[in-house]
């Protein structure tokens, strides 16, 4: 099955090239930042090679995410598709965020306008049912295939739904101090609530009993989606939707419900381990720092 799905599609297709490149802008932008153009930022500090592997983690999930063999392996295979999901979704916002400087966010929070627009979408709970409210929309069948097979609409709600995970993110992986900050009990709690809101998708994808989505039941709309990871004018690989090189080596059903626990399982151990980290925070904080008021959350050294 893997052998004839690198053999039957192009390195173009299945690599991304493009999504390659706009990634290594994002790199070099990142390096030239945070090394020759620092003395532009004030109270700017060299960033740590832990910084630099975090951010650069991050891309290599976005990639994973957004292109590759992953991505395209996602349009025939819901489970795929869901795992995807989880790396792009629950673990490239906050290595993004964590790689990136607290002198890089300080300089921008000194616009009124950027301010203003914080005190608007910094709320927490606002990030909480934000990210959650647009993941349970986007696996309800008919949006779910709506966006499959629109390309367009597929990346603009993409594009939203990462923005809210890294606004979700953000209150767990501050870089700078502001109004919204939480108590490391208060932090623990909000991931507990995230983990309860992510909770009835998935409920709804495992326990469903019959395949949802037309996208990986239906020829016609499985092929409208497949064209769009595809290079233009590529001929559709048909024998990957049914037969004897059909990709998918099970049921539909049962691929979905594999998906469903796949996001389920990824999403506990990612907000598992961010809870542990939290509650190690509070206790090197206590052991530390006496002070009740003190900053909840260790930041990465700048």
């Amino acid at each position: 099955m893997v052998l004839e799905f690198f053999s039957s599609l192009t390195a173009r297709a299945i690599w991304t090239p493009e999504l390659i490149i706009v990634l290594s802008l994002f790199s070099v932008i990142y390096f030239l930042l945070t090394g020759r153009y620092r003395h532009l930022f004030p109270d700017s500090e060299p960033v740590s090679r832990r910084q630099k592997v975090y951010f650069h983690l991050g891309l290599l999930c976005i990639y994973l995410g957004f292109g590759g063999p992953l991505y395209v392996l996602g349009h025939m295979m819901l489970s795929m598709h869901m795992l995807a999901m989880a790396i792009v979704y629950l673990i490239a916002p906050p290595m993004i965020l964590l790689g990136l400087p607290s002198w890089f966010f300080q300089y921008f929070a000194q616009f009124r306008v950027i301010k203003s627009v914080f005190l608007v979408i910094g709320f927490p709970i606002l990030g909480l049912i934000l990210f959650n409210a647009m993941f349970s929309v986007y696996h309800l069948p008919f949006m779910f295939d709506t966006l499959l097979i629109n390309e367009g609409l597929h990346n603009v709600y993409q594009l939203g739904m990462f923005l809210a995970a890294v606004l979700m993110w953000w209150h767990l992986t501050p870089r700078i101090e502001t109004r919204y900050d939480m108590s490391e009990l208060k932090k623990i709690g909000y991931m507990f609530a995230n983990g309860v809101l992510i909770t009835p998708a998935c409920a709804l994808i495992i326990f469903a009993g019959t395949p949802l989505y037309e996208t990986y039941t239906n020829a016609t709309t499985w092929a409208t989606a497949m064209s769009y990871c595809l290079p233009p004018g590529a001929d559709i690989p048909y024998e990957f939707f049914d037969g004897e090189k059909s990709i998918p080596p099970f049921a539909a059903e049962h691929d979905q419900q594999l998906g469903g626990a796949l996001m389920k399982v990824l999403q506990e151990i990612v907000y598992g381990v961010a809870i542990g980290y939290i509650f190690k925070q509070w206790i090197n904080r206590d052991r530390t720092n006496p002070n009740p008021d003190a900053t909840a959350f260790e930041m990465v050294r700048t």
